[in-house]
């Protein structure tokens, strides 16, 4: 993983802790941003890198546990490692349960730390490209014309041209010309190509929703 390349954002409001841990990463490489709230954090212009957030479970009079919704719909793509000095099963149990990567004691373990962050980074990154991917197809698919993406979708079905034709009261060849037109936009050759499309987009097969 490129760490030049890559963020981490630390939040806890002991500043020693922010101190050292800071210290401890940039001598490994790593880009480190501190703050001793999520609010800070949230302030901080929209970062959608790669990177981790490590998160103090107990900040003051909030915590971690409850904000960790909000910190993940800002920064959708950084895995949330949370860290605590009075942590326990059932809050660990629950902070994985709401999608955190990881859950570390303090006094933090500086291999479990660099540990983690190695692991956070991997996942932040597979997350891009899923991002990416996705709106890419969102893009191509918005191309479709219409009647190109009613077609579509009776094609991921398995539907012949002869039934999708008369489904739609339309000749053929009328299908046809409109299947190389959507292949040659969604730049694919396959039926089963276009099937993963739709299932990475949640597009309904139904012959009754015609809507994008």
């Amino acid at each position: 993983m490129d760490k030049a390349n890559s963020k981490i954002f630390l939040i806890d409001d002991d500043e020693e802790i922010r101190s050292g841990v800071s210290l401890l990463l940039k001598s490994h490489g790593y880009n480190i941003e501190s703050f001793k709230s999520v609010d800070e954090l949230l302030e901080y212009a929209d970062y959608s890198g790669t990177g981790c957030i490590l998160l103090d479970v107990f900040l003051g009079e909030e915590s971690g546990l409850e904000l960790q919704s909000k910190i993940e719909i800002n920064f959708e793509t950084l895995p949330i490692i949370f860290i605590t000095g009075q942590g326990n099963i059932p809050m660990s149990v629950e902070a994985m349960k709401k999608g955190a990567l990881n859950f570390l004691q303090k006094p933090i373990d500086e291999t479990e730390l660099l540990k983690a962050i190695e692991e956070a980074l991997i996942r932040s990154d597979e997350r891009i490209k899923k991002q990416n991917e996705i709106e890419k197809f969102k893009s191509l698919v918005n191309s479709l014309t219409a009647r190109e993406y009613e077609i579509f979708r009776y094609v991921i079905t398995g539907m012949l041209n002869k039934q999708i034709a008369a489904e739609l009261g339309i000749a053929e060849h009328t299908v046809k010309n409109h299947r190389l037109s959507i292949t040659q936009k969604l730049g694919v050759k396959s039926v089963p190509e276009m099937i993963y499309i739709a299932e990475k987009l949640s597009i309904k097969t139904s012959r009754n929703n015609n809507s994008k």
